[in-house]
């Protein structure tokens, strides 16, 4: 199935929730925001918000630095 996820098309398996969405990214839960059709969803959602097909996701990722 098909989604965005920060502007460019990713296949996923039907059934992915965010938190496997991470994984698959190799993106530390932690350090993200996730926007899913223009709306913050919690982090504590992460695992049970499943992903639908056309979903947007916008990732926010925090950068150290100095």
């Amino acid at each position: 199935m098909h989604i965005l996820v920060n502007g460019n098309e990713h296949n996923i398996m039907a059934g992915t929730t965010l938190s496997q969405l991470l994984d698959e990214l190799k993106i530390e839960s932690s350090h993200v925001i996730i926007e899913l059709n223009r709306n913050v969803v919690p982090q504590q959602q992460f695992s049970t918000t499943t992903l639908k097909a056309d979903d947007e996701v916008e990732l926010i990722q925090f950068v150290g630095g100095g």
